[in-house]
């Protein structure tokens, strides 16, 4: 009995203190996404001035983290070995490097993300909070808390949010004992970075939702399709980065002349149609005005751009890629565009990121309640067709034999 007492007391006050973190989260990530938004702007009405010189910037920001990072180079890396027990310390460091280190990757045409910023911010605070808190398995705990308030503030998707940070370490196994605090700090997030003028992306479906014995092949179909890609995104990434990382080139040369080509080649053939986070895709995708190659071309230049070493993340280019196939899907199934979109949109990022509810939920927060059931048959399919594979290579993979 007492030691159940002492468990719940424990877990009611790491939740309460997911509500602090959560906050500083919101805040930090509604400056992040506010400027982050400003600069795509800016790069949009003036590409000339900016992306030719993506290989220049590409050395300063290496230059900043030699200098001054540290440990911090590793990104999300650090995180899953701190998690692993490989790694004792995030320093809050990280979070000044990692936030301009990506304005300046999207300022100047990098093909990025921004969730590996958010999920960075977020991590480094619950990490660095636990170190007050002794309490039994405050630090993971925390840290996986840190992550979901950084994804849940950015994003304004709460509930995937949780449900990602508790799944993204562990394949086939979810970190229970941090669901409340980890949903606790991104609901805070959320609020909070919402409440400073951080605008959540929704879309409500206006379509039937409802499940029939014709559509299942369909979505079957798209399930495979979607989950062959994000397992390829993730196998593609894993071996670029190991080959970049084996070449005998000097980091900043490396960074410089793929920065340089990536610009280059953006700017003259594709008027930096794939630069950025990919919301311009996703937007064309929803509006049928997407080509069929788009998603693969996005798909290249984003592994090249992080490869590299330029900072980011990877779900929000897998969000545009998802949705750029999906609507080139629909007309070849008969199916609804922003419908198929949609379902890419989802089960590509769960497929990539080895994760089976977050994506789910990503589903219904983005897109409304009507079409669950679309989405949990096709994501969940994606999922089964992933073998494993997740773009953070550091995920551990539990042994569901063994009992122990």
């Amino acid at each position: 009995m007492k030691k159940a007492i002492t468990q719940s007391r424990d877990h009611l006050l790491l939740t309460l203190i997911a509500i602090p973190i959560g906050i500083a989260a919101g805040l930090i990530d509604a400056l992040f996404g506010r400027v982050l938004i400003r600069i795509t702007d800016i790069r949009v009405a003036s590409p000339t001035l900016f992306i030719p010189f993506l290989g220049v910037i590409g050395v300063v920001i290496q230059w900043g983290y030699r200098k001054f990072g540290k440990e911090s180079i590793k990104g999300m890396r650090l995180l899953f070995e701190v998690k692993n027990g490989d790694g004792d310390h995030i320093p809050l460091r990280l979070i000044p490097l990692t936030i301009v280190g990506t304005w300046l990757t999207h300022l100047f045409g990098g093909s990025a993300g921004r969730e590996g910023v958010a999920v960075q911010i977020g991590g480094a605070l619950g990490h660095t909070v636990s170190k007050f808190i002794r309490v039994q398995n405050g630090e993971k705990i925390l840290l996986i808390t840190g992550m979901a308030a950084g994804f849940g503030g950015l994003f304004r998707t709460p509930f995937a949010a949780a449900f990602f940070a508790i799944e993204v370490f562990t394949v086939g196994y979810l970190e229970h004992i941090a669901v409340l605090p980890a949903l606790a700090g991104a609901l805070t997030a959320s609020y909070v970075s919402g409440a400073c003028g951080l605008e959540k992306f929704s879309i409500p479906l206006a379509v039937d939702g409802s499940l029939s014995w014709n559509l299942l092949p369909q979505l079957i179909l798209l399930g495979i399709l979607f989950g062959l890609i994000g397992r390829l995104f993730s196998v593609a990434i894993h071996h670029s980065k190991t080959l970049f990382g084996k070449l005998k080139i000097n980091p900043y040369l490396r960074i410089f002349i793929t920065g340089t080509l990536i610009g280059v080649l953006s700017l003259l053939f594709f008027k930096g149609r794939y630069s950025g986070l990919g919301t311009n895709l996703i937007s064309m995708s929803f509006a049928d005005a997407i080509k069929p190659w788009d998603f693969a071309l996005k798909f290249i230049f984003t592994i090249l751009t992080l490869s590299a070493g330029f900072p980011g993340g990877e779900v929000t280019p897998l969000f545009s890629i998802g949705a750029a196939v999906g609507a080139a899907l629909a007309p070849m199934l008969g199916l609804s565009v922003p419908l198929t979109a949609a379902l890419g949109y989802a089960s590509v990022f769960g497929s990539a990121t080895n994760t089976m509810i977050a994506p789910i939920l990503i589903g219904v927060e983005v897109f409304g309640t009507e079409t669950m059931p679309l989405f949990v048959i096709v994501c969940l399919i994606a999922y089964a067709l992933n073998g494993n594979r997740s773009i953070y290579p550091q995920k551990i993979i539990e042994d569901l034999s063994n009992p122990s």
